[in-house]
């Protein structure tokens, strides 16, 4: 299912073409080099002063480690995530050998961008999610006390609505995406003055 952008200026492809659905096939799978993939793009992320704060959890559909994380997920977020192929924790260091690593939230999230485009990219969806316990994942994956959970992703192939089962659900993912006006968004000389 697509739901490109529309948008005020043209765009990049994997850009216009990413969100976040809910709904994944439960058949398809992600492949190992595919995940390999995603986390060389998230790897070559910038970070301040080349600090590389961002590391992931992954498991595979299957797999212990993916059991492991969904397992962490919020009972809400469990019910449709089980169905991806592939599933991550994107983990933030906050301390390395020179003490603490500024801005390391920021890093990971640009990681993580990189992530998710690499993943539109292959041809698959991505949906980051809140929703998880961060203390269960320290406990479950013993994380040491410099390592932070900040984001649970899940990795798969685009499916059908209708397996969200409520009414609800199905109309969100079918729903067109929205963002607020560009006016609303860039500013310039002074705030609230659109750039735009």
């Amino acid at each position: 299912m697509r739901k490109p952008a529309e948008t005020s200026a043209p765009l990049e492809t994997v850009i216009a073409e990413r969100w976040s659905p809910r709904a994944l096939d439960e058949t398809g799978e992600v492949r190992a080099d595919q995940l390999r993939a995603l986390l060389e793009a998230a790897r070559w992320a910038p970070s301040f002063g080349n600090t590389q704060p961002a590391r992931y959890l992954a498991g595979l559909r299957g797999d212990g480690t993916f059991d492991r994380i969904l397992g962490t997920l919020t009972e809400r977020n469990r019910s449709w995530a089980h169905r991806a192929g592939a599933l991550l924790i994107g983990v933030m260091v906050t301390a390395n050998e020179k003490g603490e690593v500024p801005y390391a939230e920021y890093g990971l999230a640009l990681a993580t961008q990189n992530l998710v485009l690499q993943a539109v990219t292959e041809g698959l969806a991505a949906h980051q999610m809140a929703g998880f316990d961060a203390d269960a994942v320290a406990r479950e994956f013993t994380l040491p006390p410099d390592a932070r959970a900040r984001v649970a992703i899940a990795i798969g192939h685009h499916g059908d609505p209708e397996v969200l089962g409520d009414e609800r659900g199905v109309a969100r993912e079918k729903a067109p995406r929205q963002r607020i006006p560009l006016g609303e968004f860039a500013f310039t000389g002074e705030w609230g003055s659109p750039l735009f």
